[in-house]
């Protein structure tokens, strides 16, 4: 649950173009990329073999990109505010999502968040775009970066 008070959807428009926050930073440790290799059964050895990873291309055990990507929604609730007689947000989808560094593990990683339009639904429903990067520190390109698609549901 958000703990930023609700804002109105009229209050959100005038949002559209502007950052809107950025999160708390979040270590990505050993233990996270593991428990997230049972959940998806993705048990690549970059991922979970500290010893051979060593000796790969990214010198230790790298984050799954999709775990990442779900890191996102963590990292939002600090940041983008409820709307205000909104009955829920449902995860509409992505748009250019794109991959371009590795999170190694124990990286730190937050969330920057800019609401790039918001689109009314013939039903009143929000279709907002958010432009999303996840930034790891001291590292000058982000680990991703994706056009985020939250459908706000009013009626």
């Amino acid at each position: 649950m958000s703990v930023l008070p609700p804002v109105s959807p009229a209050d959100m428009q005038k949002q559209v173009g502007q950052e809107i926050g950025v999160s708390d930073w979040l270590t990505v440790d050993q233990k996270m990329i593991d428990a997230f290799a049972a959940v998806t059964g993705d048990h690549q050895f970059i991922h979970v073999d500290p010893a051979r990873a060593a000796q790969g291309p990214f010198g230790k055990t790298i984050a799954h990109g999709f775990l990442t990507l779900s890191l996102l929604s963590s990292m939002a609730v600090a940041v983008r505010p409820p709307v205000a007689g909104a009955r829920m947000g449902i995860n509409y989808g992505f748009d250019k999502l794109r991959f371009l560094s590795p999170v190694t593990v124990n990286s730190r990683i937050r969330g920057r968040f800019t609401l790039a339009k918001i689109v009314a639904r013939p039903n009143g429903d929000l279709l907002c775009h958010h432009e999303v990067s996840v930034e790891i520190e001291n590292q000058p390109r982000p680990a991703l970066i994706a056009e985020w698609l939250t459908m706000v549901v009013l009626s």
